[in-house]
């Protein structure tokens, strides 16, 4: 079999208007298969170049293959399995800037390009104190970032045209303007002038963004199969599932320049991020950190047999509609169309998603997971039983036994000492009362006597009567 490539699949040539740092992937998976939805809709007509941000990288590999790859997308979809096979053809030029850096200086001088994209890891984002001038590629992607605009600075003589869209797809808070903010600290490190740095913050538009996409990557186990049935092979095949969430948050007219949401993409283009971010981490995560310990003490290993248990099933959507989505500020409509997608994304039956690579760090998700929805309701008034059920649950977890199993329990070790310390006494109280009022929390709710009282309450339960019997009877209350 031959490896693909423009002979086995030709494409339109295009002009490159997208700078792209990073080719991992996430990137493979979520927005270069959005620019070609862009393109076939004949909405955008431009192709992407990607930038190598490490030394060590797969640009070359790309290359090999004309920048082509299958999209393997699989899921659940309003109800239905899918599975969906696509050969993405938007990628067209690949630099590695460490041993190509004239040909990616160049690049910036392009009057065309109009949009960088990055995703380098959360470490990514990060002020170094390096040297960034035009002989030398710098090593971290700001420093790059940074040489690549003071050199379209001075090609274009400062025109306020010439600024770009910056959209970082990295997973930390205010990841545009955290950007921003780095870029500005390095140049002035690096003693650019005022007029760049007011170029740079100025012209150019720094966007916040939110992406949400699982993608497992390269299939191994399944790669010649696969390449069996395409009829070609394919080193960069990447999987990902068939659900895509992208919200991005800036100056308005993006939307004209990228019109993602005219392509029936799921992408917004909003002014506030944060309550689409607390929607995620709310339902989605927190949910996912609430069924762990319940499900698992049930018996069950992985997010799909939870959810289909009619009663673990039950709670999660009670919990999700009655104490969660009540907490967060947007239009009802939006939140029940995401909790129906979250939902699908917990069946889909082509991810084997295990209930113990959620329950890592549970102690450090509960708290920016689950608690901050505690508190909301507390705050307006209402006890949200299930969520504190959760937090009784993950109490006797961390016993770390689940029948005549040891469960391996992986935390911050104060953590698992701790629990060690106080389940060796046997007295349940002390347990609960501890573990509630910890400075952990940062805040003194949680050992409020009624909160207390209850979760002491469902522990005992849970100890005496079983999970099973403990969760129906908090179901039925």
């Amino acid at each position: 079999m031959d490896r693909l490539s423009r002979v086995i699949k030709p494409f339109p040539k295009r002009p490159i208007k997208v700078v792209q740092f990073g080719e991992g992937n996430f990137l493979r998976a979520f927005v270069d298969p959005f620019i070609q939805t862009l393109n076939e809709k004949g909405l955008f007509d431009g192709n992407v170049a990607v930038i190598q941000p490490m030394p060590q990288g797969r640009v070359r590999d790309l290359e090999q293959q004309d920048g082509l790859y299958t999209l393997i997308l699989e899921g659940i979809d309003q109800g239905k399995v899918v599975s969906e096979r696509k050969i993405v053809d938007v990628l067209s030029e690949f630099i590695d800037p460490y041993t190509q850096y004239k040909a990616y200086l160049d690049l910036a001088a392009s009057p065309i390009i109009t949009t960088v994209v990055s995703n380098t890891t959360e470490a990514g984002i990060a002020f170094m104190n390096e040297i960034v001038h035009f002989n030398q590629c710098p090593t971290s992607f700001p420093g790059k970032l940074l040489a690549f605009l003071r050199m379209r600075f001075e090609v274009f003589a400062g025109a306020k045209e010439a600024g770009l869209d910056i959209l970082a797809c990295e997973l930390i808070d205010d990841n545009g303007q955290t950007l921003k903010k780095v870029l500005i600290d390095m140049a002035r490190y690096n003693n650019m002038s005022e007029t760049f740095i007011h170029w740079m913050t100025t012209a150019n538009r720094f966007y916040n963004t939110l992406v949400d996409r699982i993608v497992p990557g390269y299939p191994k186990q399944d790669a010649n199969q696969l390449e069996a049935e395409f009829g070609y092979l394919d080193h960069s095949m990447v999987k990902g599932e068939i659900f895509h969430l992208w919200v991005i948050e800036g100056e308005k007219g993006l939307n004209t320049r990228l019109p993602f949401d005219q392509a029936g993409l799921n992408v917004y283009f909003v002014d506030v991020l944060k309550p689409y971010k607390e929607r995620k981490v709310k339902i989605l995560n927190g949910s996912h950190t609430a069924l762990v310990p319940i499900a698992y003490l049930c018996g069950i290993d992985t997010v799909k047999e939870a959810v289909t248990d009619p009663q673990i099933g039950q709670f999660i959507q009670n919990l999700i509609w009655q104490e969660v989505i009540p907490t967060i500020d947007l239009p009802q409509a939006d939140m029940d169309k995401f909790a129906k997608a979250v939902l699908e994304r917990y069946l889909n039956p082509f991810v084997r998603h295990e209930l113990m690579s959620i329950a890592l760090n549970a102690m450090s998700k509960y708290k920016s997971r689950i608690l901050p929805s505690i508190l909301n309701q507390l705050d307006h008034g209402k006890f949200p039983k299930l969520q504190l059920f959760s937090l009784a649950a993950t109490i006797v977890f961390y016993r770390g036994k689940r029948n005549n199993e040891t469960i391996k329990l992986q935390d911050d070790p104060q953590f698992l000492e701790l629990y060690q310390q106080l389940w060796s006494k046997g007295d349940v109280k002390e347990v609960v009362q501890t573990i509630l009022s910890l400075p952990h929390w940062e805040t003194t709710r949680l050992s409020q006597p009624d909160v207390l009282s209850y979760v002491y309450q469902h522990v005992e339960a849970i100890l005496n009567m079983g999970m099973r019997d403990a969760l129906q009877h908090v179901l039925e209350a």
